[in-house]
């Protein structure tokens, strides 16, 4: 295996390798042959062969005409080169000096040599001196030693016992445990807080993997443009007793503020403008406040927000909305205003959970009726108030390898809702269930994907539950083929009126392709769905859709695109469907 390494390395690097076989370049194979049999003596040293010996041949290329002109033919044969190696005795390592990490204290001291892995009788090899003392830069870093020190590796050659002695002068300048946490701006994120975030306490064994992890924290919450996180001895080490270490934390403020917009025109939710304003950290530490409003053809929203990252522990999130809205969609008509709290612990790009969880409540006013459903030509259905309050809570365990673009492992996510609802002077009482799970696995370059979803509402009739709150399927991230909310029970005049129960499969092959190096992926896909209006799932009026799609993969996830066709249509329904998001379908 280690010639097979040699080789490889030799093609990466050779200067004959990269003029070619262009004509032009032929009076250049001489030098390059040169400086690769330098190459080839300074590789045999690395490797431990300090008495090797490389011979080069170099035959072929030009000759003069047997009449002696000036002219030239080119002989039959291109120039070729012929290296041989004789690669000699291989030296091994004689005395190895690392400083004073021998005196360190055991267990310290074994565990730390063993971690540098480089011992008397070991084959010679220059390279493994780097490798092994990052290794020992780290095992260092993550045993309480924050201060190292270590300087240049030097090698001495003995040719008359083969060996090489290494030293490598290691001060590993004192064992500490973690102090406080001290902000440069501690107005705008305090040292309390950041605190919160780091994964350590104080008097906990430094590590300098926490360390690095506090700094990426503090990056992730978006209100800093850079960090810098500097020990700082409080306290000397005594005897056995470690010593103490503040951690400084600065940092340069990032813009605070966003403004954002959109306009768009779908073939389902026809114009809309949407408006979003800002500011991540108003109430500091992390309270942000967000001003949200969306004007459209079928859907008005205003919205005022306060959100607070990292409350009370890391990734942990505190939002509070209150918003009043005018919604129409296939299945509901309906105008409201309501709040909503919600306190979670999130799973995101840069902190990939296997644990999530969500808690929180609703208090909600709405006057809704199902879209344009009459009791007779030209008289529609009177509108219904509700007032509903519920509480909510959700548990997702993710075994997946990717947040955005999963190749393997599992994802299930149990979501519970009880719900108090008042209409008309009637009250209903019921539970909101949902399962999900998904599973991913690959297949060469190929992944295959499944997901399945299964919801019911126990408790109360579906004509007795909110048009808004009862079950739909339909549309991107439902059963695709199909149109937002429908699939599922109508009524006589073709408009979906929702049920008590669901059930959705879903199964699709994410293909990879060479197509713009690699960054395309093909997708067949097939899913299939079923809406019931008692609140047991089955498959009365089971729907199947299928379709191809495509993903371009990006830095922050794939771009998805996916044009599906119904297989048991209803007339109701297009023939074609296109999706586009952000992120696999599940």
């Amino acid at each position: 295996p280690e010639s097979r390494r040699f080789i490889q390395r030799f093609r990466e690097l050779s200067n004959l390798r990269q003029i070619g076989d262009d004509p032009e370049s032929v009076p250049q194979v001489a030098a390059s042959a040169r400086a690769d049999e330098e190459l080839l003596g300074n590789m045999l040293r690395a490797y431990g062969y300090y008495d090797g010996d490389v011979v080069r041949q170099l035959s072929g290329g030009r000759r003069a005409r047997e009449n002696g002109d000036a002219d030239v033919e080119n002989v039959a044969t291109q120039p070729s080169v012929r290296f041989d190696i004789l690669p000699g005795t291989r030296y091994q390592f004689g005395r190895v000096d690392l400083g004073a990490l021998p005196a360190l204290p055991e267990p310290d001291a074994s565990r730390l040599i063993a971690a540098f892995a480089i011992k008397p009788g070991d084959p010679l090899y220059a390279d493994r001196i780097i490798e092994r003392e990052i290794e020992l830069r780290v095992a260092l870093g993550e045993s309480g030693y924050p201060f190292v020190n270590i300087g240049e590796p030097e090698l001495l050659i003995d040719h008359a016992r083969s060996k090489g002695d290494l030293t490598l002068d290691v001060q590993p300048g004192g064992k500490y445990v973690f102090g406080e946490i001290v902000s440069s701006e501690p107005r705008f994120l305090s040292g309390r807080h950041l605190g919160r975030i780091a994964r350590f306490d104080p008097g906990d064994g430094f590590q300098k993997s926490l360390e690095t992890d506090l700094r990426r924290a503090v990056i992730a919450t978006g209100l800093v443009s850079s960090v810098t996180v500097t020990p700082r001895e409080t306290r000397a080490p005594e005897g056995d007793q470690p010593g103490e270490v503040a951690l400084d934390v600065g940092f340069e403020r990032a813009p605070l503020r966003t403004i954002a917009g959109a306009i768009g025109y779908g073939t389902e939710d026809g114009f809309k403008v949407e408006g979003r304003w800002e500011h991540r950290n108003l109430f500091p530490p992390e309270g942000a406040l967000r001003l949200r409003t969306i004007l459209g053809t079928r859907e008005a929203l205003a919205s005022v927000g306060v959100r607070r990252n990292n409350f009370r522990g890391r990734d942990q999130v505190l939002s509070v909305d209150v918003f009043a809205s005018d919604i129409t969609t296939e299945a509901v008509d309906s105008r409201g205003f309501g709040t909503r709290a919600t306190f979670e612990k999130i799973s995101n790009l840069l902190f990939q959970k296997p644990l999530s969880w969500q808690i929180g409540g609703e208090l909600l006013y709405t006057d809704e009726r199902n879209r344009t459903v009459r009791i007779a030509p030209g008289g529609p259905l009177p509108r219904r108030s509700f007032l509903i309050g519920g509480l909510f809570g959700s548990v997702t365990l993710d075994g997946s390898d990717d947040l955005l673009d999963p190749t393997s492992g599992y994802r299930a996510t149990l979501y519970l809702a009880p719900e108090a609802s008042r209409s008309q002077g009637s009250e209903s009482f019921y539970l909101r269930t949902q399962g999900d799970a998904s599973y991913y696995q690959s297949v060469g370059t190929t992944v295959l994907a499944g997901r399945v979803r299964v919801a019911t509402i126990q408790g109360a009739d579906a004509d007795d539950i909110a048009p808004s709150r009862r079950l739909y399927a339909g549309g991107g991230a439902s059963v695709r083929g199909f149109g937002f909310q429908g699939v599922g029970p109508r009524d006589a005049f073709g408009n979906p009126i929702g049920g008590g129960s669901l059930v959705e499969f879903a199964l699709e092959a994410r293909v990879d392709t060479p197509l713009f190096d690699g960054a395309l992926e093909v997708v067949p896909f097939i899913d299939a769905g079923s809406v019931r209006r008692g609140s047991t799932p089955g498959f009365d009026e089971f729907r199947v859709g299928a379709g191809i799609g495509i993903r371009y993969k990006t830095t922050f996830g794939p771009i998805r695109v996916d044009v599906a066709t119904p297989v048991n249509p209803t007339p109701f329904d297009s023939p074609v469907v296109v999706y586009v998001s952000l992120g696999q379908a599940f």
